[in-house]
């Protein structure tokens, strides 16, 4: 048995996973909003209301969290739920729980989720996007989560939205909470879709009501889908440039979004420097249920 954990920025959810794939059980609870010694204890008390459940103690946690952990210092940079940043997250979690834990970026537990038996199974080269509260990115190369010299592989919600086009606002673009102007995180998040309709309509949609919307054949939600598909297809035409992945995998609250699987590919061979694109995108198998079933795998099967 393994608790996996998903500490997202709205919410966190645990599982107990027990031998390849069977999810045992499941606790979920809301992400105490920028409060970080209540979110390293919404963390530990989940795994003691699992392993309470289970009537077992100490079983292996694994973690994953937006963000990633500076080799140099050991604590979280970033992270777009800020509240973790500069904190020695694995420090006090393991103090709280008083055991070793393993952590590993949100993306790349989603990665590694969809590589083991997901939309990705099979990939020799896989690239899994988180679009919800923030955007990112995880690579997996083999069936490995690749972390780099930098630990900082696969985050590309923090470069410029390419091919920017000035007519929508897109130049220089909207400042990131991380200092820089026009990343594609500020665009292609949750808030970022409902910040672009807020702009161009006025009103307070949220991004469900948008694309409910939009279903419903609503012009200017419709519109503003579309600005966003367009947006996905330069930021992964990127990507394939660059990594040339076998498979591209969608989590996140914007990965159900069904018609993203065939406006987007049909989209982004226009910037895509190759004369047939065999890359194939994809929602996760899991759902949201893949980075935490990612985040127990951190430990092996024993």
């Amino acid at each position: 048995m393994r608790i996996g954990i998903d500490l997202g920025g709205t919410k966190i959810e645990a599982v107990v996973l027990v031998g390849c794939d069977e999810v045992r059980l499941r606790r979920r609870v809301a992400t105490p909003a920028g409060d970080y010694p209540a979110t390293v204890s919404a963390v530990a008390g989940l795994v003691s209301q699992l392993e309470q459940a289970i009537g077992e103690e100490n079983l292996p946690v694994g973690i994953g969290h937006p963000g990633s952990i500076s080799p140099s210092t050991g604590l979280i940079r970033n992270a777009n739920s800020t509240c973790l940043n500069g904190q020695p997250l694995a420090r006090d979690l393991e103090s709280a729980l008083g055991r070793r834990v393993r952590l590993a970026n949100d993306a790349n537990c989603l990665a590694l989720s969809e590589a083991f038996d997901g939309a990705a199974a099979g990939a020799s080269t896989a690239f899994a996007v988180i679009l919800g509260t923030g955007v990112g990115g995880g690579i997996v190369i083999h069936g490995d989560a690749l972390s780099g010299a930098n630990a900082i592989a696969g985050e590309w919600g923090h470069n410029p939205l390419p091919w920017a086009r000035p007519e929508w606002g897109e130049s220089p673009g909207l400042r990131c909470w991380c200092g820089q102007h026009g990343c594609i995180e500020t665009w292609l998040s949750g808030v970022g879709l409902a910040a672009d309709h807020r702009r161009q309509n006025g009103g307070d949609l949220g991004g469900e009501q948008i694309v409910a919307a939009a279903e419903a054949g609503e012009a200017t939600a419709l519109a503003t889908l579309s600005r966003y598909e367009d947006r996905l297809a330069r930021g992964l035409a990127q990507i394939i440039n660059l990594l040339d992945p076998d498979v591209i995998v969608l989590g996140g609250g914007l990965s159900r979004v069904t018609r993203l699987y065939q406006v987007v590919p049909a989209l982004w061979d226009q910037w895509i420097f190759a004369d047939h694109i065999a890359t194939r995108l994809l929602p996760a198998r899991h759902g949201d249920s893949s980075g935490v079933l990612g985040a127990a795998r951190l430990w092996p099967e024993t």
